[in-house]
Protein backbone atom coordinates (compact mmCIF):
# COMPACT_ATOMS: atom_id res chain seq x y z
CA UNK A 1 0.00 0.00 0.00
CA UNK A 2 3.23 2.62 0.59
CA UNK A 3 4.19 2.24 -2.55
CA UNK A 4 0.83 2.34 -4.43
CA UNK A 5 0.37 5.82 -2.27
CA UNK A 6 3.60 7.25 -3.07
CA UNK A 7 2.74 6.77 -6.67
CA UNK A 8 -1.02 8.19 -6.70
CA UNK A 9 1.29 11.02 -4.53
CA UNK A 10 3.72 11.78 -7.39
CA UNK A 11 2.36 14.82 -8.83
CA UNK A 12 1.54 16.21 -5.68
CA UNK A 13 4.88 16.08 -4.10
CA UNK A 14 6.35 17.08 -7.84
CA UNK A 15 4.71 20.61 -7.56
CA UNK A 16 5.82 21.42 -4.03
CA UNK A 17 8.92 22.40 -2.57
CA UNK A 18 8.66 21.03 1.64
CA UNK A 19 11.37 22.74 2.90
CA UNK A 20 9.84 26.05 2.08
CA UNK A 21 5.92 24.85 2.25
CA UNK A 22 4.26 23.35 5.75
CA UNK A 23 1.99 21.38 3.29
CA UNK A 24 2.67 17.79 4.75
CA UNK A 25 4.44 15.49 2.71
CA UNK A 26 2.22 12.58 3.06
CA UNK A 27 4.27 9.37 5.16
CA UNK A 28 0.91 8.65 7.48
CA UNK A 29 -1.50 6.18 7.03
CA UNK A 30 -5.16 6.57 7.88
CA UNK A 31 -6.30 6.94 11.39
CA UNK A 32 -9.77 5.97 11.52
CA UNK A 33 -12.70 3.30 10.87
CA UNK A 34 -14.58 5.59 8.66
CA UNK A 35 -13.29 7.18 5.11
CA UNK A 36 -13.11 11.01 5.95
CA UNK A 37 -13.69 14.00 3.85
CA UNK A 38 -12.42 17.67 4.00
CA UNK A 39 -14.04 21.42 2.17
CA UNK A 40 -11.02 23.73 2.59
CA UNK A 41 -11.24 27.31 1.44
CA UNK A 42 -8.45 28.18 -0.66
CA UNK A 43 -7.58 31.80 -1.63
CA UNK A 44 -5.08 31.55 -4.06
CA UNK A 45 -4.90 33.26 -7.44
CA UNK A 46 -8.37 32.27 -7.90
CA UNK A 47 -10.54 32.08 -4.89
CA UNK A 48 -12.23 28.08 -4.75
CA UNK A 49 -13.14 25.24 -2.14
CA UNK A 50 -11.31 22.25 -2.40
CA UNK A 51 -13.65 19.02 -1.82
CA UNK A 52 -11.73 16.01 -0.70
CA UNK A 53 -12.61 12.45 -0.07
CA UNK A 54 -10.25 9.54 1.76
CA UNK A 55 -10.68 6.80 -1.09
CA UNK A 56 -7.76 3.62 -0.73
CA UNK A 57 -5.38 6.02 1.40
CA UNK A 58 -5.35 9.14 -0.45
CA UNK A 59 -7.70 12.12 -0.75
CA UNK A 60 -8.95 11.92 -4.03
CA UNK A 61 -9.38 15.67 -4.49
CA UNK A 62 -11.70 18.66 -6.63
CA UNK A 63 -11.53 22.38 -6.94
CA UNK A 64 -14.97 23.49 -6.87
CA UNK A 65 -15.54 27.45 -7.99
CA UNK A 66 -18.27 27.66 -5.86
CA UNK A 67 -18.01 25.03 -2.96
CA UNK A 68 -20.16 22.58 -2.23
CA UNK A 69 -24.37 24.35 -1.99
CA UNK A 70 -27.20 22.16 0.46
CA UNK A 71 -29.38 23.05 -2.25
CA UNK A 72 -30.06 20.38 -4.71
CA UNK A 73 -30.78 22.59 -7.50
CA UNK A 74 -27.67 24.29 -7.45
CA UNK A 75 -24.98 21.60 -9.62
CA UNK A 76 -21.60 23.05 -9.09
CA UNK A 77 -18.88 22.18 -11.20
CA UNK A 78 -15.73 20.24 -9.65
CA UNK A 79 -12.35 19.86 -11.78
CA UNK A 80 -10.25 16.85 -10.42
CA UNK A 81 -6.89 17.48 -9.27
CA UNK A 82 -4.07 15.74 -8.01
CA UNK A 83 -4.52 13.50 -5.33
CA UNK A 84 -3.42 14.62 -1.74
CA UNK A 85 -2.03 12.63 1.43
CA UNK A 86 -4.76 12.04 4.40
CA UNK A 87 -2.84 14.21 6.44
CA UNK A 88 -3.68 17.36 4.15
CA UNK A 89 -7.36 17.22 6.07
CA UNK A 90 -6.15 18.78 8.59
CA UNK A 91 -3.49 21.20 7.02
CA UNK A 92 -4.68 24.90 7.40
CA UNK A 93 -2.22 27.67 7.00
CA UNK A 94 -0.68 30.41 4.41
CA UNK A 95 1.63 28.55 1.06
CA UNK A 96 4.01 31.24 0.96
CA UNK A 97 4.47 33.61 -2.58
CA UNK A 98 5.76 31.83 -5.49
CA UNK A 99 5.14 28.33 -4.22
CA UNK A 100 2.57 25.94 -6.16
CA UNK A 101 -1.09 27.30 -4.52
CA UNK A 102 0.26 29.94 -2.55
CA UNK A 103 -2.17 31.29 -0.46
CA UNK A 104 -4.21 31.13 2.48
CA UNK A 105 -6.09 27.66 3.43
CA UNK A 106 -8.53 27.07 6.09
CA UNK A 107 -10.27 23.99 7.03
CA UNK A 108 -14.02 24.74 6.03
CA UNK A 109 -15.32 21.77 7.34
CA UNK A 110 -14.32 18.12 7.98
CA UNK A 111 -16.30 14.91 8.85
CA UNK A 112 -16.48 11.17 7.93
CA UNK A 113 -18.68 10.03 5.15
CA UNK A 114 -20.30 6.86 3.67
CA UNK A 115 -20.25 5.27 0.11
CA UNK A 116 -23.50 4.70 -0.78
CA UNK A 117 -22.92 3.49 -4.56
CA UNK A 118 -25.09 0.54 -6.05
CA UNK A 119 -25.19 -1.01 -9.27
CA UNK A 120 -28.64 -1.86 -11.35
CA UNK A 121 -29.70 -4.72 -8.73
CA UNK A 122 -28.97 -2.95 -5.67
CA UNK A 123 -25.50 -4.47 -4.96
CA UNK A 124 -22.95 -2.36 -3.28
CA UNK A 125 -20.16 -1.10 -5.71
CA UNK A 126 -16.59 -0.02 -4.75
CA UNK A 127 -16.14 3.33 -3.84
CA UNK A 128 -12.84 3.67 -5.97
CA UNK A 129 -14.73 1.90 -9.20
CA UNK A 130 -18.18 4.48 -8.92
CA UNK A 131 -15.45 7.41 -9.41
CA UNK A 132 -13.78 5.34 -12.36
CA UNK A 133 -17.41 4.72 -13.54
CA UNK A 134 -17.94 8.52 -13.34
CA UNK A 135 -20.94 8.53 -10.62
CA UNK A 136 -20.25 8.00 -6.96
CA UNK A 137 -23.16 8.75 -3.85
CA UNK A 138 -22.26 9.07 -0.51
CA UNK A 139 -23.29 10.35 2.47
CA UNK A 140 -21.68 12.77 4.43
CA UNK A 141 -21.37 13.63 8.54
CA UNK A 142 -19.64 16.63 8.52
CA UNK A 143 -19.64 19.39 10.95
CA UNK A 144 -21.25 21.54 8.62
CA UNK A 145 -22.69 19.48 5.07
CA UNK A 146 -24.91 16.55 5.80
CA UNK A 147 -26.81 14.34 4.18
CA UNK A 148 -26.80 12.57 0.83
CA UNK A 149 -24.31 13.78 -2.52
CA UNK A 150 -23.42 12.78 -5.64
CA UNK A 151 -19.98 13.36 -7.95
CA UNK A 152 -21.24 12.56 -11.73
CA UNK A 153 -18.85 13.23 -14.39
CA UNK A 154 -20.36 14.71 -17.45
CA UNK A 155 -17.20 15.69 -19.23
CA UNK A 156 -14.13 13.46 -20.00
CA UNK A 157 -12.85 10.21 -19.13
CA UNK A 158 -12.90 8.47 -21.92
CA UNK A 159 -9.70 6.94 -23.92
CA UNK A 160 -9.84 10.05 -26.72
CA UNK A 161 -9.89 12.38 -23.66
CA UNK A 162 -6.50 14.53 -23.20
CA UNK A 163 -4.96 14.89 -19.52
CA UNK A 164 -6.99 17.19 -17.41
CA UNK A 165 -9.79 17.44 -19.45
CA UNK A 166 -12.15 15.58 -16.99
CA UNK A 167 -15.37 18.01 -15.69
CA UNK A 168 -17.90 16.69 -13.03
CA UNK A 169 -20.75 17.94 -11.30
CA UNK A 170 -21.24 17.94 -7.17
CA UNK A 171 -25.05 17.46 -6.64
CA UNK A 172 -26.99 17.68 -2.76
CA UNK A 173 -29.80 15.29 -2.78
CA UNK A 174 -33.26 16.04 -2.28
CA UNK A 175 -33.21 14.69 1.45
CA UNK A 176 -34.38 15.84 4.95
CA UNK A 177 -30.76 17.54 5.29
CA UNK A 178 -31.24 19.77 1.92
CA UNK A 179 -32.06 23.53 1.58
CA UNK A 180 -34.22 24.69 -0.83
CA UNK A 181 -34.13 28.85 -0.57
CA UNK A 182 -31.51 30.55 -1.32
CA UNK A 183 -27.43 30.15 -1.76
CA UNK A 184 -26.52 26.79 -0.37
CA UNK A 185 -22.80 27.81 0.48
CA UNK A 186 -21.23 30.98 2.68
CA UNK A 187 -19.34 33.98 1.65
CA UNK A 188 -15.86 32.03 1.80
CA UNK A 189 -14.25 35.62 2.59
CA UNK A 190 -16.87 35.74 6.06
CA UNK A 191 -16.71 31.59 6.36
CA UNK A 192 -14.94 30.10 9.62
CA UNK A 193 -13.10 27.43 9.73
CA UNK A 194 -14.32 23.77 11.64
CA UNK A 195 -10.94 23.39 13.11
CA UNK A 196 -10.43 26.85 15.08
CA UNK A 197 -13.20 29.68 14.24
CA UNK A 198 -10.26 30.94 12.16
CA UNK A 199 -11.44 33.19 8.58
CA UNK A 200 -9.33 33.49 5.65
CA UNK A 201 -7.95 37.01 6.96
CA UNK A 202 -7.77 35.94 10.43
CA UNK A 203 -5.29 32.84 9.55
CA UNK A 204 -3.39 34.81 7.11
CA UNK A 205 -2.56 37.67 9.52
CA UNK A 206 -1.91 34.87 12.25
CA UNK A 207 0.79 33.36 10.38
CA UNK A 208 2.02 37.31 8.58
CA UNK A 209 1.16 35.80 5.10
CA UNK A 210 -1.68 36.55 2.63
CA UNK A 211 -3.14 35.57 -0.98
CA UNK A 212 -0.35 35.51 -3.27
Amino acid sequence: MTGENDDRLRDYRGKRHFDTTEEPRGDAGRTGAAPCFVVQIHQARRMHFDFRLEVDGVLKSWAVPRGPSENPREKRLAVPTEDHPLEYRTFEGVIAKGEYGGGTVIVWDQGTYRPLSHDRWGAPVPFEQSLEDGHATFWLDGTKLHGEFALTRFKGGGESDAPGEEIWLLIKARDGRATHDGPGTPDPYRARSARTGRTLQQVAADEGGGPS
